[in-house]
């Protein structure tokens, strides 16, 4: 399958790599919303940076397990940070 997502030495994306770039673009944008709710200044500069550098980091993957498994911890870490913003409003 993943043979099928990424072909060889394309310039444009397949069906399945758009819809995977869509999958992480909208994390990253959940994941920086998120942020956006941490009451200290110095705490959403520490994790806006963190986050910028870990999708920076692996713009470049290309093996199909392994995009979906970054999407998975990312969405984990996104809901963990979510409970996390929600104990600290209650």
């Amino acid at each position: 399958l993943a043979a099928q997502c990424w072909g060889s030495g394309q310039t444009s994306l397949s069906p399945c790599q758009f819809l995977r770039r869509q999958q992480v673009l909208q994390l990253y944008r959940k994941i920086l919303r998120a942020i956006r709710e941490v009451p200290a200044e110095q705490d959403r500069r520490y994790l806006k940076d963190w986050a910028r550098e870990e999708f920076r980091r692996n713009k470049d993957a290309t093996e199909e397990d392994a995009i979906r498994m970054m999407i998975t911890q990312g969405n984990m870490q996104l809901q963990e940070l979510q409970r996390t913003l929600k104990l600290a409003k209650s």
